[in-house]
């Protein structure tokens, strides 16, 4: 669903537009800009992308990895998180930074503290809010699983399927560094290796998911973007 079919979203994006002129402009002058994001089969979680002025390719990139991106993940791979977005909180502010100093993927934050929706509002209704941030460069150099990342690249040669399958890969990145930060705001006991495992596994499948469709739907003797899917 996309946000403006999400009742959250669509409450969170007028009371972003409806609050004090001055609050606004002071918004506006230190260059922040918000996006809102739905999942397509869930009516919450809503997103909130939080980034700079100079960062809306970027932001887009995270709206896309959630509305539709997430569902193009194979069953089996969002059921493994069916149970952890029904327990989340109805509102994801997801603070998006170039990168981190730490040199970390995200981190869930305990306090929200992203001005707009760090106080109760009745636009938000009975939703909890939390908040994470991401750092996107460090994702986009962030090889999620060395090998197969690496073995899935090599089918590809230049052209627009490497870019298409580059961008894809990212998206899905972004969607498991997003669900591994969810998966500990709803469970912080859980080890961090235990939330990593699942969080690698849905990249994983999700990955291999979308190269099995290309290969099924691709007509190699017409589209020559890959170079030996279908040789092993």
């Amino acid at each position: 669903m996309p946000a403006d079919s999400s009742p959250l979203a669509q409450s969170v994006a007028e009371y972003l537009s409806s609050r004090p002129w001055m609050a606004r402009w002071l918004e506006s002058l230190a260059g922040r800009r918000y996006r809102l994001a739905a999942f397509p089969d869930r009516v919450l979680p809503a997103v909130v992308v939080a980034h700079r002025r100079g960062d809306p390719a970027r932001a887009r990139q995270v709206v896309h990895a959630v509305e539709q991106n997430w569902i193009e993940a194979p069953t089996g791979a969002r059921q493994a998180y069916e149970e952890i977005l029904q327990h989340a909180p109805g509102l994801i502010v997801v603070q998006l930074r170039r990168t981190n100093l730490c040199g970390c993927l995200g981190h869930r934050h305990v306090l929200v503290k992203e001005a707009p929706f760090s106080e109760p509002h009745d636009a938000f209704g009975d939703a909890t809010v939390g908040e994470m941030d991401i750092a996107f460069e460090r994702v986009e150099k962030w090889l999620a699983q060395p090998l197969m990342d690496t073995a899935l690249d090599t089918q590809f040669i230049a052209g627009s399927r490497l870019k298409e399958f580059h961008h894809q890969q990212l998206r899905f990145r972004l969607l498991s560094v997003l669900l591994h930060e969810i998966h500990h705001m709803v469970a912080p006991q859980v080890p961090e290796q235990v939330v990593r495992e699942a969080s690698l596994n849905f990249y994983r499948e999700s990955l291999v998911n979308y190269v099995n469709i290309a290969r099924a739907s691709l007509s190699l003797t017409i589209d020559r973007s890959f170079s030996r899917l279908g040789k092993e």
